[in-house]
């Protein structure tokens, strides 16, 4: 099998994405720019001893996404929780909703947001309650 180990978040803004990232996820960042031989930021997402991966925001090399295109690559969701205090950061720090919060019934609250590179995301609380 072939497991996700790794992502990259393709940016404009290095320090205005490691600013989103780290207030809304609450992720560091550890300079690899020498290694990649470009700005590259690894993203450390949380514990070793936590589920998860750990990936990178580089520095985007073709043109952003443009606005209300459809998705065309790998859509990245983070696990939250607490939706809506999720949801009110990631708008606090230039996010916007792609897809509002809505029910997985009796499984959990899924939505999707722009990050401040104009890149797709999702964030998801499990909640057996959800409707």
């Amino acid at each position: 099998m072939g497991r996700l180990i790794h992502f990259e978040i393709h940016v404009d803004d290095m320090e205005r994405a490691k600013k989103f990232y780290g207030e809304v996820f609450g992720w560091s960042f550890q300079d690899w720019s020498d290694y990649a031989g470009m700005p590259y930021f690894g993203a450390v997402t949380g514990e070793e001893s936590e589920p998860g991966i750990n990936g990178a925001l580089m520095q985007r090399q073709s043109a952003p996404p443009e606005t209300n295109q459809a998705l065309n690559a790998y859509a990245c969701t983070m696990g939250v929780e607490n939706y809506d205090l999720t949801e009110a950061k990631i708008i606090e720090n230039g996010g916007k909703v792609a897809k509002p919060k809505h029910a997985l019934p009796e499984l959990a609250w899924q939505g999707y947001y722009i990050d401040t590179e104009g890149n797709i995301f999702g964030i998801h609380q499990p909640d057996e309650n959800a409707k």
